[in-house]
């Protein structure tokens, strides 16, 4: 159980200080793409690469390989966290899961309904205001440091993985336009081969990495978006080690001991010794649970390396207000549903969920700071842009969703800061 407090407390650190690293890559991008320099950063990511595997041709953009390649491995670590809390976290058990996956289908469903309210005719774009980015939204929580009240982060840890459940969901089902049926068989026997793995017992990594990757071939062949085959992978990815901790104990004091032993004047490891620190070294690969393994090891690349990159690459969007007015409904819709629509859906459905004894308020939090987390929900950024990218095609547009999403998660983070500053219960170290 220590190593999965401590897998959370490493979830969130890092994740807090991605959320500022993505900031300024965003704030960045926007300064580049406002600037003499604008032409060189579009040219930039619409410069074509690609590669031919077997009869298989696959060439896009560097902009799509941001958004359909790293971006797979994003979706993979998301769907690691997912399984991760499903099994052992704050999603474990209908009692601990109930209060955040309510909250978190509030969160979804009201500001979708907000955007379909002001574009019924058109309501394509309902996606983009159910996301929460909770790498900006836990930043904001770590520079505020001890004023924030620890349950509040484990509440918007846990509803963020169910709104990246549910975006997941979305995306797969939503913004899919043409299915090439010809691969499906390629894809199923694929990840059949990936589950055989696992109930085959395997624990070692690679082979359900080499087979992934073929995955996301064959999806991305199918039409469906490929950030999904990494999703797949995840809930494939087994949990349990190949080795239990009390052997793992044991053998370690072992191989100490016979370290120990054999210790002498000479200033170098001896043959024994080094036998012995192999020993705990093989130990410590065996012990290591290869989803969490996998989930550590991906977690670093996709907060420092990946968010922000797809964060430079997307974010900038040239400043053009009369392009919002041109859209003024989707803007609006966009802007209400994160703004409005997230804090009401997060609260009111807890609220009344509660009061009908539906679910119950953990004691460790107050109303006040639920209403702070709806408002950090409303901290769309880094999905909203993602489903911005599938739902339009018009650069205008895209440009005009875009500072619809920075100003409403700007507005809807200062409000929560103000929130959290007023009814927030300190943190206790």
């Amino acid at each position: 159980m220590t190593r999965y407090i401590n897998t959370f407390q490493n979830f969130i650190s890092k994740e807090a200080l991605s959320g500022v690293i993505l900031f300024l890559a965003a704030v960045l991008a926007v300064v580049i793409a406002n600037s003499s320099m604008s032409a060189i950063y579009y040219e930039v990511w619409d410069s074509p690469f690609g590669f031919t595997v077997g009869d298989i041709t696959i060439s896009m953009s560097i902009m799509h390989w941001i958004n359909d390649g790293l971006m797979a491995l994003f979706f993979l670590m998301i769907g690691l966290e997912i399984k991760r809390e499903l099994i052992i976290g704050e999603l474990s058990s209908v009692r601990k899961a109930s209060f955040p996956v309510v909250a978190a289908i509030g969160g979804m469903a009201i500001p979708a309904l907000f955007y379909v309210a002001f574009n019924s005719s058109d309501p394509r774009g309902f996606g983009i205001p159910m996301a929460t980015d909770i790498a900006f939204a836990l930043g904001i929580l770590m520079l505020l440091g001890t004023r924030v009240n620890p349950a509040l982060k484990l509440f918007l840890v846990a509803l963020a993985v169910v709104d990246d459940l549910g975006a997941i969901i979305v995306v797969a089902t939503v913004y899919t336009e043409q299915i090439h049926s010809s691969y499906f068989l390629h894809a199923a026997i694929t990840y059949a081969l990936i589950w055989a793995l696992n109930f085959k017992r395997v624990k070692t990594l690679w082979p359900y990495l080499i087979l992934g990757i073929a995955l996301w071939i064959f999806i991305h062949s199918i039409g469906v978006h490929a950030t999904i085959a990494g999703v797949l992978l995840a809930f494939a990815i087994p949990i349990s080690s190949k080795t239990d901790e009390k052997d793992f104990i044991q053998n370690s004091k072992k191989a100490i001991d016979e370290f120990e032993k054999h210790m002498d004047d000479i200033p170098i490891l001896n043959h024994h010794q080094i036998d012995a620190l192999e020993n705990i070294a093989n130990g410590y690969d065996r012990v290591q649970n290869p989803l969490v393994k996998l989930e550590h090891n991906l977690h670093g690349f996709s907060a420092f390396c990946i968010m922000p990159l797809f964060a430079f690459a997307n974010a900038g969007v040239i400043i053009n207000f009369s392009a919002m007015n041109t859209h003024l409904s989707i803007v609006l819709g966009v802007m209400i549903g994160l703004l409005v629509g997230k804090p009401i859906g997060i609260f009111g459905l807890t609220y009344l969920a509660t009061k009908l004894k539906w679910v119950q308020k953990p004691n460790s939090l107050s109303w006040g700071e639920i209403m702070a987390a709806g408002f950090l929900g409303g901290i769309g950024f880094t999905m909203s842009i993602f489903i911005t990218q599938l739902a339009f095609e018009d650069a205008a547009l895209i440009g005009a969703v875009k500072l619809a999403i920075f100003m409403a998660s700007f507005l809807a983070a200062v409000i929560g800061v103000v929130l959290i500053l007023i009814f927030g219960r300190k943190s206790k170290g």
